[in-house]
């Protein structure tokens, strides 16, 4: 994506006049800008986030506020995003830097596009961990969900067998509409891990759903299911 002596940056076909009706639609799914890059390691979260889900923009000059700030030089910042996508996120990133002039500053238009192999883990000094965009915000992942991504994004397919305890767990939504993974284990007496793999793989047929609430994971049935 970089080479060591020039730079990826281009010129936008955005002025500034675009980055700020941009920016005043404010930050959520698809969308997110930093008055600064405070670490490769923060940026690398930030890129991570939009390529698990559906890719996203970033706007490096941009404040809290929504105004325009912008950066003086975008070396540093450029230098940031290279180490932020070689090097921490695993795999590499292929984003899009884009230039557009503020008067004697900048402002950087980053698109991350949604990544082909998922999930993108982003290395940190004590574990790898993977990070989702929900809303404004970045969410790390469950070892569920992340089970989940590597599953669906693999060519080997899926297979389960519907047995006494599959029966138990749909009686049990049924009844109930969601479930944990401690809950199911303790329903069926298994260990956690074989729950976990059991649900995992219900969710990757497309039976179950995954949805977090509250920091805690939760299976109910999927739509395509209800249906």
């Amino acid at each position: 994506m970089y080479s060591e002596n020039r730079s990826m940056a281009s010129l936008s076909q955005m002025d500034y006049l675009d980055v700020k009706n941009l920016a005043q639609t404010g930050e959520g799914t698809y969308l997110e800008f930093k008055r600064t890059i405070p670490s490769a390691y923060k940026i690398a979260r930030e890129i991570a986030a939009f390529a698990n889900t559906k890719g996203g923009t970033l706007l490096i000059g941009v404040d809290d506020d929504k105004s325009l700030v912008g950066v003086m030089g975008y070396q540093e910042q450029e230098y940031l995003l290279k180490k932020a996508t070689e090097e921490l996120c695993k795999p590499e990133v292929d984003i899009v830097i884009e230039i557009v002039h503020f008067g004697e500053r900048d402002l950087l238009v980053i698109k991350v596009p949604e990544a082909v192999k998922k999930p993108i883990f982003v290395h940190g000094e004590e574990e790898d961990t993977v990070f989702m965009r929900e809303d404004d915000q970045n969410k790390v992942a469950s070892k569920e969900l992340i089970k989940i991504i590597e599953k669906r994004n693999s060519d080997e397919g899926v297979t389960f067998e519907y047995g006494p305890k599959e029966q138990k767990l749909f009686r049990y939504l049924n009844e109930y509409g969601e479930i944990t993974v401690e809950k199911f284990a303790q329903l069926v007496d298994v260990p956690r891990a074989k729950a976990s793999g059991t649900l995992v793989d219900l969710v990757t047929a497309d039976i179950l759903n995954l949805f977090r609430k509250d920091n805690v994971d939760y299976f109910t049935y999927s739509q395509n299911c209800e249906t």
